[in-house]
């Protein structure tokens, strides 16, 4: 299925960018294959948006053995204006069963 098939219509209020951001949170070591079904995008656009997810510092991926480890940067700030002084934590504990948690400096 395509977003054009989907009911209701072709837009969705996710980005493609934020449905491979959750999908490795879900699974730091989920195939870039496996990702591509689920959020029915090509294996070449996943890939596309992980380098740009890896380049802005959302994530950062790790060689285990002959696989990729994707550690997510829960504390990184969307890049909109909309979204400006939010990060990634509150969006990945809507959409993931075991958010990664931020370090909160300690008050005295």
């Amino acid at each position: 299925m395509r977003d054009e098939e989907l009911p209701g219509g072709s837009w969705t209020f996710l980005t493609s960018h934020a449905r491979v951001l959750l999908a490795l949170a879900r699974d730091p070591e989920v195939r870039l294959r496996e990702v591509a079904e689920t959020c029915l995008l090509t294996e070449r656009t996943v890939q596309a948006i992980v380098a740009d997810l890896e380049q802005e510092g959302y994530l950062t991926r790790v060689r285990r053995g002959r696989r990729n480890h994707y550690r997510i940067s829960p504390g990184a700030q969307f890049r909109h204006p909309a979204e400006a002084g939010r990060d990634l934590a509150g969006l990945l504990a809507l959409f993931t069963d075991d958010p990664p948690t931020t370090r909160t400096p300690q008050r005295n």
